[in-house]
């Protein structure tokens, strides 16, 4: 290993653990997860916070850049939405209403954005988003090429807890793995990752390179990403927010539940963790609790044969006359129209 600081004083912190190997080893892509906070109910600001970041993250030569879960819309961490069993409130409404003004239209201008950033940059972008379908709110993934096209989305199967109250549930049709210029690549979001069926899904269509965006800085989720990386084979890249509460808006406007210490503008309620790890399970950069950073390392795609040989989940270690999965990836939607869908 190498460790290759940065000389920069501006903008957020860069540590890049190069795993040095040989020209012949197999093909290299350099990767980055960003670990950064959203400006909070302000999309365009965001919006501008990921270009200066993924800017950075090119100038360091990476080709791959996965941004954190919710990272466009914002993940609304100590709110409630004025939500108990049997009640919602006027405030919490209000909430709700200016959250969902500032998540995005899949397709829409946003998006349109993101994906010439991409080519500008000619970086694969994988982004966490909040999409905005009519009035219901998804945690969704963007998936974008080196070449500035947006190649689909994956939307967040299983909400965890009170996330369910705003934001729907993805269905077997929004599982991609796409082929790109840097590998296979797919995506599960935060707690979904522990969902074992759909993480063989995942393996079932060859994915390479595994990211996980996620709102979860416990130390436990490092043992969950050593594992995934283990059991499918795959590189493992998993990117976190790094926020303070004065990342969101103070109150009254925004009032942080959830939590008996007194928190002052620098307490820090999400600490980041985002990490790289290998399909041998050894971790290439992170996880980092310091601050907003880029954390970069370069991977032997190589190492997936490697992996494979020894454990090969939906391959030769697999025993389908005994265990199988149906997965259903036909679209679920609620109404269906015989006609031509120019009803009106």
């Amino acid at each position: 290993m190498a460790l290759v600081p940065t000389t920069e004083t501006d903008g957020p912190a860069v540590f890049t653990e190069v795993n040095m190997v040989s020209s012949d080893s197999g093909p290299t892509v350099r990767a980055t997860v960003v670990q950064a906070a959203t400006v909070f109910y302000d999309t365009p600001a965001t919006l501008d916070k990921a270009e200066r970041l993924l800017a950075e993250a090119a100038s360091y030569g990476s080709q791959l850049v996965v941004f954190p879960e919710a990272f466009i819309g914002g993940y609304p961490r100590g709110s409630n939405f004025g939500v108990t069993i049997g009640n919602r409130t006027l405030k919490g409404k209000e909430e709700f209403r200016k959250y969902h003004a500032a998540a995005i239209n899949v397709p829409g201008p946003e998006v349109d954005r993101l994906a010439a950033m991409a080519g500008k940059y000619k970086v694969v972008l994988v982004m966490g988003v909040i999409e905005r379908d009519g009035y219901t709110l998804y945690c969704t993934v963007l998936f974008f090429d080196n070449q500035g096209c947006y190649l689909g989305k994956h939307r967040k199967l299983m909400p965890t807890a009170l996330e369910r109250i705003i934001w729907g549930f993805g269905d077997g049709s929004h599982i991609p793995v796409f082929e790109t210029a840097v590998g296979k690549i797919g995506a599960a979001i935060c707690w979904e990752n522990k969902m074992p069926l759909l993480r063989t899904a995942m393996y079932a269509k060859g994915i390479e390179i595994y990211c996980a965006p996620t709102a979860d800085s416990r130390d436990v989720w490092q043992a969950s990403m050593t594992h995934i990386a283990l059991e499918g084979g795959c590189f493992v890249l998993s990117a976190n927010q790094f926020c303070r509460r004065k990342d969101y808006p103070a109150p009254p406007e925004y009032d942080f539940t959830g939590t008996d210490e007194e928190l002052t503008p620098e307490s820090v309620v999400c600490a980041g963790g985002s990490v790289i790890i290998s399909p041998s399970g050894v971790v290439l950069a992170g996880p980092n609790y310091d601050g907003e950073a880029l954390i970069t390392a370069d991977l032997d795609l190589g190492e997936i044969a490697r992996a494979k040989f020894d454990f090969d989940v939906v391959g030769h270690y697999a025993r389908p006359e005994v265990l199988s999965l149906i997965v259903r990836d036909d679209p679920a939607t609620p109404v269906s129209f015989t006609s031509d869908g120019s009803h009106k």
